[in-house]
């Protein structure tokens, strides 16, 4: 903007104000090591890795999750005609069935994370590092997805609402812990990261 006739810009007081406080992105990089022009590449097959080992972590916490629910809260919600085989077989098929759905959950899951670069750094040998809000991001949008996907294949297997409510609602605190732990591990092994130009 130039005055009138003078050739000499004029800078409104809005643009001074917003020069001296430009807002941080949400989802964009925050500094100049976040957007290099040859940033890291995360391979499909680390992604699957990590999906397989959360699997094995998530499916024995829900196979005793289940079990224990079954047990103790089943005969609360009218379930009290199953025996210890038949609460054992519900809670394996609820364990065993969320390992198909939850993979792919997971994978997909994993692979929309990967490309989004809120709190990631990349060091001086070109390795992403994550920083701890991420991973608890990430964990919580992971815990909703998942825990829905629980009380869903619950009611299929037991048929009783307020059983996979309680099997969902109380996996919702061990695997946000399972799963903080697990995020925390994974951001140490560079595995499957091709390192870009830092």
């Amino acid at each position: 903007m130039f005055g009138v006739g003078s050739g000499v810009p004029v800078v409104s007081v809005t643009e001074v104000v917003m020069r001296e406080q430009a807002e941080r992105p949400i989802f964009g990089p925050e500094d100049a090591r976040l957007d290099p022009p040859n940033p890291p590449e995360i391979r499909p097959a680390r992604s699957i890795a990590k999906a397989i080992s959360w699997r094995v972590v998530g499916t024995l916490d829900t196979l005793l999750l289940s079990f224990v629910v079954l047990s103790l809260l089943g005969p609360l919600f009218g379930l009290e005609a199953l025996g210890a085989a038949d609460r054992a077989k519900t809670a394996a098929f609820i364990a065993l069935t969320e390992v198909a759905t939850k993979m792919t959950l997971y994978y997909l899951h994993e692979r929309l994370w990967s490309r989004l670069r809120w709190d990631r750094t990349v060091d001086e040998e070109g390795h992403h590092r994550d920083g701890r809000r991420r991973s608890a991001t990430k964990t919580a949008t992971w815990r909703v997805l998942a825990s829905a996907d629980t009380m869903v294949l619950g009611f299929i297997f037991t048929g009783n609402l307020a059983t996979a409510v309680s099997i969902g609602g109380f996996e919702v605190v061990t695997k946000l812990v399972l799963y903080f732990f697990h995020e925390r591990y994974w951001a140490r092994i560079r595995w499957g990261i091709v390192p870009g130009s830092a």
